[in-house]
């Protein structure tokens, strides 16, 4: 056994009405990949707050030991003097900013008097050549791709002389190839003797680099497993965090009688020759004559690498809400649409849940039950006044179809888990009575339990009638969720298959085979 670096004894944290952190223990050993997993509530990123100070000594019960040193952190920076660098899975870097300026922002170099603009550059760059970013730190932040924003992050802790690296979803955002590049970064960086705490729901990445994992479940250590004396897979570390096995990761659809459902419904939406050029960049298309119809009772699979378009066909089908000079014909039950903003296609019983439920999705500092109506205003008022007791009742109903977990519908929105977020993005959305729902990126961020929870939902609209379109990043998310899959490689769709064609191998090799590339 190594040494222990840190030490978490018997920490409880209690917010008013919960207990989010009940006498949980983490022992995590020098130059170890050690990872925290567990479903979207348990207290993985409480922990990591009470860790890193952003709560502070005092707010919870326990003690902290790092190098031998019982710790009492008052803020965020008497952690980062020790060593100990969080990055969050919100990425708090300034757009408008250059790297360097964002990676020594609050740690400036130079005097009090001036900041050492030629120290910033040279010493960012130094950095940037350590996670291997070949960009020059004097590029705008805006300017570059989310997988490099990441290793920004990355470069910005080493810059803090960072000994214990924490990372919170560091891949969320990443497409396969940059996620597969950050682990390797981070096995390089062990090489070199840094610790690394990941709290990650993608259980492949856990096993591809941790060396232990604790499981934290409903506020409470369950265990830790050491990947080097127990056989670990991915089945393992699910029984560890939902107390139970999940046989099949990707619910079938089934008929009264148990048979799978075989979806074969007429047509209910259809595209052709559609064409998006850049909102700002006129000249470039981001979307380049692309065809797709969907069947009602069907899920229709989107997937491509990252920059290939998905969102953005999302976003023009949806109202025209990203992009300009848009060509090409949209039918819905077979009738021609022009739908020129989102009211229309709401009306037009079209619906897009966005991938950026924060930003975009919902409104954090309201209650479920404003999130809920907000698509759908009409639904709960009369001559334009909100019936405050229907809006309530709506809330309740989706509530308990959707079975979120909350003490009341009038909790605001931020206060809940990234699943449960969710499960409110989609009543907001079903509460519009869509035909076609697009969802992107449905299941981003959340534990394999909420995401099952998600994919009964998904078959239960299509059970209905209704159509889906997913985009996911996922791969085995895809190919376990749809019926039919379009494959998309900048801009244009380069590859159909139906579900029973589709693997892993065969999609990937679809779009190298496209000749084209991967955008960063």
């Amino acid at each position: 056994m190594g040494k222990i670096l840190l030490e978490m004894k018997n920490i409880t944290k209690t917010f008013p009405g919960v207990k989010a952190l009940d006498n949980v223990n983490l022992q995590v050993e020098e130059g170890e990949i050690h990872a925290l997993v567990g479903e979207n509530g348990a207290g993985k990123s409480t922990l990591m707050n009470v860790l890193s100070g952003i709560y502070p000594y005092g707010s919870y019960e326990g003690d902290i030991i790092y190098n031998g040193e019982i710790c009492q952190f008052q803020k965020i920076t008497d952690s980062e003097k020790k060593g100990i660098v969080i990055i969050h899975q919100e990425l708090a870097l300034v757009p408008q900013m250059s790297i360097g300026e964002n990676m020594f922002l609050g740690n400036e170099r130079g005097k009090k008097s001036a900041i050492n603009w030629n120290e910033t550059y040279s010493e960012a760059d130094k950095y940037l050549k350590m996670v291997g970013l070949s960009e020059s730190s004097r590029v705008l932040i805006k300017d570059i791709g989310t997988g490099k924003q990441q290793l920004v992050e990355i470069a910005k802790a080493l810059a803090k002389n960072a000994k214990l690296l924490i990372l919170d979803e560091p891949t969320s955002s990443l497409n396969e190839t940059d996620s597969r590049a950050l682990l390797d970064l981070m096995l390089e960086f062990k090489k070199q003797g840094m610790t690394m705490i990941i709290i990650t729901h993608k259980l492949n990445e856990v096993v591809y680099v941790a060396d232990k994992i604790t499981v934290v479940r409903d506020g409470s250590t369950v265990e830790t497993m050491d990947c080097h004396t127990m056989e670990i897979n991915e089945d393992r570390i699910i029984r560890g965090m939902v107390g139970r096995e999940i046989t099949d990761r990707f619910p079938k659809r089934m008929d009264a009688y148990g048979d799978i459902v075989v979806n074969d419904g007429d047509v209910n939406m259809e595209v052709k020759n559609w064409t998006v050029h850049h909102p700002l960049y006129t000249e470039r298309k981001v979307v380049d004559n692309v065809n797709m119809v969907v069947h009602k009772g069907e899920v229709v699979g989107i997937y491509g690498l990252m920059g290939a378009g998905r969102t953005e066909l999302a976003m023009s089908i949806f109202g025209r809400s990203y992009g300009s000079e848009i060509t090409g014909t949209l039918k819905i039950n077979g009738k021609e649409m022009i739908l020129k903003n989102p009211r229309e296609a709401i009306n037009a019983h079209l619906a897009y849940v966005t991938e950026d439920r924060k930003g975009n999705g919902l409104v954090l500092s309201n209650p479920i039950r404003v999130n809920t109506s907000l698509a759908n205003m009409n639904g709960v008022s009369k001559n334009g006044v909100i019936d405050v007791d229907k809006e309530y009742q709506v809330a309740v109903e989706y509530k308990e179809k959707l079975r979120t977990k909350t003490p009341s519908v009038e909790q605001n929105v931020g206060n809940l888990s990234g699943g449960n977020q969710q499960k409110v993005l989609l009543a907001k959305w079903m509460f519009t009575d869509p035909d076609i729902l697009i969802l992107d990126e449905p299941t981003r961020g959340i534990d394999v339990g909420a995401k099952y929870e998600i994919y009964c939902i998904i078959n239960d609209l299509v059970k209905a009638g209704k159509s889906v379109i997913m985009i996911s990043s996922e791969l085995p998310e895809v190919i376990g969720m749809s019926d039919r899959i379009y494959i998309m490689n900048e801009g244009k769709f380069v590859g159909e298959m139906k579900a029973e064609d589709a693997t892993q191998e065969n999609i990937m090799a679809c779009i190298l085979q496209s000749g084209r590339g991967e955008e960063a």
